[in-house]
C-alpha cells in the first residue's frame, strides 16, 4: 500500500527519527511468516505514534517557521533540524533528491536575497591588496586635492565649488592604504623602514580613474589574434566576462598608467545590445609594479567582489552587425528594445521561479520540495542585475535610445549606472530624471569626441557644463584604445575649459566614478582608510601638458626612474568663473578696433607699428590687420566709419590655424556615405571635384580658428590619415567654393598612402605598393609622351619630379619611411642625370602620419622632408606605430621634441575631424612639455605656418593679413577664449 497516499511517514523519515538499524529489504522473497508480519506492522505503527508525537514537541530545537511570540524566524532553525534529523547530507528525499545539494541551494537562496553593499575603507588594518614586503611611504610637502569639500560644507554649497581647497600636507602610506594625510609629520613617529619621496610643493591628487576602457581586451598594437573585445556571436550575451580576455601583458596598460590612471573599468564592447560582465582593475601587473603575478585575477580593484558589472548598449551598432532583413534582428531601434525586453523577462522569470523555490523550500521543509532550485548559467548574471546585485553601464547616444532603455527600467525594475558615449544626455535631462531607482544615471562622456557616426554628430562641448546645471553627473572617459587613456584626464580639462566647474572636472576624473563603481569609500579621495592610489603632477592637472612625476599603486611607487619633465613649481589653476558661458558668434563684421591686445605672436611684417608699450590697439580694416600699436588715428577713423570697438583682457593676437589630414569639405558625418565624397582608392582624383562647405564641423572649424583646410581624397574608407589624389585648399569661412577667396589653391599636393592598408588588390604588399610608387614616379621622368588630360595621375606626378607640387605620402613605420627616402634619392638621381639644368631639383616630400618617424629624424632632416605628426600624440594602435613615444615618465621625450630637435620642419595635422577643437591645446601641450625648446610662437607655427613651410607652398601677404585670431589668454592654454577669427574673406567673426 502506498505510504504517502495514507498519510504515512516515507521510510527515510522514520529512519531519520531514531538511531536503530533500518529494516533491510529482501528481494524477491514469495512470502513471510504471519507473526512476524504482525510484529513489523505493530512496531510501525508504534514508531508512527512516537514521530506523530515528537513532531508536536514545541522545544527550541524544533521551533516552526513561526516563533511563539508570532515573529517569522526565517529557515535559519529549520535548516538544523532538516540538516540533523531529515537525512544525512549524503542522503536523499522520498523525492530522490541530494540533502547536500538541497542545502547549497537554500545557501544560494540566501545570497540571491542579499544585496552588496559599497565595501568599507576606513577601519581597515591593511588593503587586501597589500603585498608583504612592501615598505611605508611618506609623500612630504604636496600640494593636495582631498576629493571632497571640507567638512560642515553643506551639499548646495559644494556643489557650487564652496569648501573644495588645496591643502599644503605630508601624505602617509602604509599597508596599501593611506593612514595620515597631516601637516609637518613627523617622521622618527613613523616605522623605521619608511621611504621619504620630497613633493616639493607639487600636486597631489588620487589615481585617475577611468570608468570606460578596454584596455587589455583590446590591446595595442591590434592584431587580431589578440581582439577580444566583443563575443560576437549573438547579439545577447550576458553571459560573458571580460575578465576572460584581459591580458595583463598588453604594454598599454603601461602607457595609460603613465597618464596618472591608477584604475579601469575594463568593459565589453558595444557590438551587443547586452555585451557581458565588466571588471575593475588596477592598472599594476608583475613584479616591475610590485606585484607578485601577471595575472587580470591579481588587478582586480576589489579582490572581495563586492559588486558586479555589466555592459549593454543601443542604438546604431547592434542593428548594423546583426540585423539581416528576413533572417535576424535587430535591423532597428524597434527590435532593439524588443530583444532588451525579451532578455530581460527572461531574467526576470528566472527570479520569479527562484523566489517562488526558496518560499516554498522555507515554507515546507527541505524534505518535501520536489526539485532542486533552477539556475541558468545563460541568464544568471541578468538576473542578478535585476537583483540590483550588479551596476549596469549601458552605451546610449540618442534621445530615442535614451527614452527607451529608461523605459525598460521602469518596466523591469532595475537601475542603471551611468550612460556611455551619451552625446545627447544634455538635451534631455529630464527623461534622465526618470530612471528607475530614484538616481539618475551619469553621463559617461568625451569633451569633444564627435561626428564620427550619425549618433555622434549632435553634440556639444558643453556637454558637461550643461549636465552639471541640471543635477545631474558628468565623468569623462577614454573608450581605449578609441582614445588614449593615458590622456583620459585632458578631457576632464577641456570639461573645465568649456564651462565644467573646476571641481565638478577634476572629480569627474576621481571621486565621480569612484562613488558610480561603487567603491567611493576606497577610491577617488586622498584620505585615510583610501587606497593609496596617489598621483603627484608636474602641473596642475587641469593645466595643458599636466605630466605625472610619480604614481603609486596600493602604496607602491609605479616607476624606480621616471622621466621627469624640467617645469617650474606653480600654484594650482585659480577657477576662472568666467569659462562658465557658451561660445557665441554675435557679429560678422568688416572694420574693428581691439584694444587690451598684450602680446603679437604674428610673423615679420606684422608687428607693432610704433614703439608702443602693450597693451595695444589692433585695427581691422576690410576682414585685413590695418594696424597694430598705439593706432590712434586709425583706430579714430575706424571708429567714425562705423567700426566696432572689441576690448579683451590679456589678448593675443596670433595668425588662425590650418587643418591638415583632416577629411573637412570631404565628408560631414564619417560613417555616413551620403554626406562623404567617397572612396578614391581605386582612382586617382581632385579634392576640389568634391568639396562641399558651408557644413558644420566646418562652421566649428572656423569658430576655433582654423580658418584653412587641406583636404586629399580619402583612401580605403578613410582613417588614420589615409589618403590618395590631389588635396584642395579651402577656407573654412566660405559658404560655396565659387565665394572669392574659398578656395586658394585648387591643387596643393599630391598624396599617397603607405601604411599597411595600401595592401590592396592592385598593390597586394606594402613592398609591391612602395614600387608602384617608384614606377610611377621614374615613368614620369623618363616618359616624353604628351600628356592630353592635364588633370591625370600622370600629368600631376609630372608636376612632382618637377619639383613644382609637392607629394605627400601618409606612413607611419620608419622602415617604411626608410624605403620612401630611398625612392626619393633613386628618383632626383634619375632627374638629374637626365638633365644637367636639372641637377637642383628635388621632390618636395612631405610626410603625414609619422608614428615613428623620429626613428630616422636625422635622415629626415638630411633630406629636406617635413613631418605632419597626425595624431600629434601617437601610440600604438596598429602594428606600423608600435614604437611611437608616450613621453614622460615612460620616455624621454615625444616625436615632436625628437623631430624638433634634429630640425625636421614638423607640424601638428589632425587624423581624424573631431580634433579641430583641439589642435591649439594640442600645440599648447608641445610647448608645455618641450622644456623650453618651444617659444609660444614656435608652438603655435606647428599649426599654421610650418603647414605651408614643408609643402613648399608660398602663401600671399593679403592672405596672411586676413587669417588671424584674439584670444583672451594664450590659445595654448587651457583657460583661453576665442573673441575673434579673420578668416581671409573681408570679414571678423567675433565671440562673446
Amino acid at each position: 500500500m502506498d505510504a504517502e497516499k495514507n498519510a504515512l511517514p516515507p521510510y527515510s523519515a522514520v529512519a531519520g527519527a531514531h538511531d536503530g538499524p533500518r529494516w533491510p529489504q529482501h528481494q524477491g522473497r514469495p512470502h513471510m511468516r504471519r507473526s512476524r508480519a504482525l510484529r513489523l506492522a505493530v512496531i510501525s505503527f508504534l514508531a508512527f505514534i512516537v514521530y506523530a508525537q515528537w513532531r508536536q514537541i514545541p522545544t527550541s530545537s524544533r521551533e516552526g517557521p513561526h516563533s511563539e511570540d508570532g515573529g517569522h524566524h526565517g529557515h535559519g532553525h529549520d535548516l538544523d533540524h532538516d540538516h540533523g534529523h531529515a537525512g544525512h547530507p549524503h542522503t536523499v528525499t522520498r523525492h530522490g533528491l541530494s540533502f547536500a545539494k538541497l542545502h547549497e541551494n537554500l545557501d544560494t537562496c540566501a545570497k540571491l536575497r542579499s544585496k552588496p553593499q559599497d565595501p568599507v575603507g576606513l577601519g581597515r588594518d591593511r588593503n587586501a591588496r597589500y603585498i608583504d614586503g612592501h615598505k611605508p611611504t611618506l609623500i612630504r610637502n604636496a600640494t593636495v586635492w582631498v576629493g571632497e569639500p571640507v567638512e560642515g560644507t553643506t551639499a548646495p554649497a559644494a556643489r557650487n565649488g564652496t569648501g573644495w581647497e588645496w591643502t599644503v600636507s605630508d601624505v602617509f602610506v602604509e599597508y596599501g592604504l593611506i593612514k595620515l594625510v597631516d601637516r609637518d609629520v613627523d617622521v622618527s613617529s613613523l616605522p623605521e623602514d619608511t621611504l621619504v619621496w620630497d613633493a616639493h610643493g607639487r600636486q597631489l591628487t588620487a589615481g585617475i580613474i577611468d570608468m570606460h576602457s578596454h584596455a587589455g581586451v583590446d590591446p595595442l598594437p591590434t592584431l587580431q589574434g589578440n581582439e577580444d573585445t566583443n563575443e560576437m556571436s549573438s547579439d545577447t550575451t550576458p553571459y560573458v566576462r571580460s575578465i576572460d580576455g584581459i591580458k595583463p601583458d598588453d604594454y598599454q596598460i603601461q602607457v595609460i598608467k603613465s597618464g596618472g590612471v591608477t584604475t579601469s573599468l575594463v568593459l565589453p564592447g558595444s557590438g551587443n545590445n547586452i555585451g557581458g560582465e565588466a571588471y575593475v582593475v588596477k592598472l599594476a601587473v608583475g613584479a616591475p609594479d610590485g606585484r607578485h603575478e601577471i595575472s587580470a585575477a591579481d588587478m582586480l580593484a576589489d579582490p572581495d567582489r563586492n559588486w558586479r558589472y555589466m555592459k549593454m548598449a543601443c542604438g546604431e551598432n547592434a542593428k548594423r552587425i546583426y540585423g539581416r532583413v528576413g533572417l535576424q534582428g535587430p535591423v532597428s531601434r524597434l527590435g532593439e528594445s524588443w530583444q532588451f525586453r525579451h532578455a530581460f523577462e527572461q531574467a526576470a522569470k528566472l527570479n520569479r521561479e527562484q523566489d517562488d523555490w526558496c518560499d516554498n523550500a522555507e515554507a515546507v521543509g527541505l524534505e518535501n520540495v520536489k526539485s532542486y532550485l533552477g539556475e541558468e548559467l545563460e541568464w544568471e548574471s541578468l538576473a542578478a542585475a535585476l537583483r540590483g546585485k550588479v551596476h549596469i553601464n549601458t552605451h546610449c547616444y540618442t534621445i530615442p535610445d535614451l527614452e527607451a532603455f529608461v523605459d525598460h527600467t521602469n518596466e523591469f525594475k532595475f537601475a542603471v549606472r551611468a550612460f556611455h558615449h551619451a552625446h545627447q544626455t544634455y538635451l534631455v535631462p529630464e527623461i534622465l530624471k526618470r530612471t528607475w531607482g530614484g538616481r539618475a544615471p551619469a553621463s559617461a562622456i568625451f569633451a569633444t569626441n564627435m561626428y564620427y557616426k550619425a549618433e555622434a554628430y549632435v553634440g556639444s562641448e558643453y556637454a558637461g557644463k550643461t549636465l552639471y546645471e541640471q543635477g545631474l553627473t558628468p565623468v569623462y572617459v577614454s573608450d581605449n584604445p578609441v582614445l588614449n587613456a593615458q590622456h583620459v584626464l585632458f578631457e576632464a580639462a577641456k570639461g573645465y575649459k568649456f564651462g565644467l566647474p573646476y571641481h565638478a572636472a577634476l572629480s569627474a576624473v576621481t571621486s565621480e566614478p569612484a562613488e558610480l563603481l561603487g567603491l567611493g569609500n576606497r577610491l577617488g579621495k586622498i584620505k585615510p582608510g583610501y587606497d593609496a592610489d596617489i598621483v603627484v603632477w608636474d602641473s596642475d592637472p587641469l593645466s595643458v601638458g599636466a605630466t605625472p612625476v610619480q604614481v603609486w599603486i596600493d602604496g607602491t611607487a609605479q616607476y624606480e626612474d621616471p622621466f621627469e619633465l624640467r617645469k617650474p613649481v606653480s600654484t594650482p589653476i585659480v577657477p576662472d568663473l568666467s569659462l562658465n558661458s557658451t561660445h557665441d558668434e554675435v557679429a560678422l563684421l568688416h572694420h574693428v578696433v581691439f584694444s587690451g591686445v598684450t602680446r603679437v605672436l604674428l610673423h615679420d611684417g606684422h608687428e607693432a607699428s610704433e614703439a608702443a608699450e602693450p597693451p595695444f590697439n589692433v585695427v581691422v580694416s576690410q576682414g585685413e590687420i590695418a594696424c597694430i600699436g598705439l593706432c590712434s588715428s586709425e583706430a579714430a577713423a575706424a571708429t567714425a566709419a562705423g567700426a566696432k570697438s572689441v576690448h579683451v583682457d590679456n589678448g593675443y593676437l596670433t595668425h588662425s590655424f590650418t587643418a591638415f589630414g583632416s577629411l573637412l569639405g570631404l565628408t560631414e558625418i564619417d560613417a555616413e556615405s551620403s554626406t562623404d565624397d567617397g572612396d578614391s582608392s581605386k582612382t586617382f582624383s581632385r579634392a576640389v571635384d568634391g568639396l562641399a562647405l558651408d557644413t558644420k564641423k566646418i562652421h566649428v572649424a572656423h569658430e576655433f580658428a582654423i580658418t584653412r583646410a587641406i583636404t586629399a581624397p580619402k583612401f580605403g574608407g578613410g582613417g588614420s590619415g589615409a589618403r590618395k589624389g590631389v588635396s584642395v585648399g579651402f577656407a573654412t569661412g566660405a559658404k560655396t567654393a565659387l565665394q572669392p577667396g574659398a578656395v586658394w589653391a585648387d591643387d596643393v599636393a599630391v598624396h599617397y598612402t603607405l601604411t599597411h592598408s595600401a595592401k590592396r588588390d592592385d598593390t597586394p604588399s606594402l613592398s609591391s605598393a612602395v614600387g608602384a610608387l617608384r614606377r610611377k614616379l621614374l615613368k614620369a621622368v623618363t616618359s616624353k609622351e604628351d600628356i592630353p588630360d592635364a588633370y591625370s595621375e600622370e600629368a600631376y606626378l609630372k608636376k612632382v619630379v618637377a619639383g613644382d607640387t609637392p607629394l605627400v605620402i601618409t606612413v607611419h613605420s620608419a622602415d617604411t619611411i626608410a624605403a620612401i627616402l630611398a625612392v626619393k634619392k633613386a628618383v632626383e638621381a634619375e632627374i638629374h642625370a637626365r638633365s644637367a639644368a636639372s641637377a637642383s631639383t628635388t621632390i618636395r616630400l612631405a610626410l603625414i602620419g609619422g608614428a615613428e618617424a623620429h626613428l630616422v629624424a636625422d635622415e629626415l632632416a638630411a633630406a629636406g622632408v617635413g613631418v605632419v605628426l597626425a595624431p600629434a600624440q601617437s601610440y600604438a594602435t596598429s602594428w606600423e606605430e608600435r614604437r611611437s613615444l608616450s613621453g614622460a615618465p615612460l620616455t624621454n621625450g615625444t616625436s615632436v621634441d625628437r623631430l624638433t630637435q634634429a630640425g625636421v620642419v614638423t607640424a601638428l595635422g589632425l587624423q581624424e575631424d573631431w580634433v579641430i577643437r583641439d589642435l591649439a591645446l594640442q600645440a599648447g601641450i608641445a610647448y608645455q612639455n618641450s622644456g623650453g625648446r618651444l617659444s609660444e610662437k614656435d608652438a603655435l607655427d606647428l599649426i599654421s605656418t610650418n603647414v605651408y613651410k614643408l609643402l613648399g607652398v608660398e602663401t600671399a601677404e593679403a592672405e596672411a593679413k586676413g587669417h588671424f585670431a584674439v584670444f583672451e589668454g594664450s590659445p595654448l592654454e587651457i583657460g583661453s577664449r576665442i573673441k575673434a577669427v579673420g578668416g581671409g574673406l573681408g570679414s571678423v567673426s567675433v565671440y562673446e
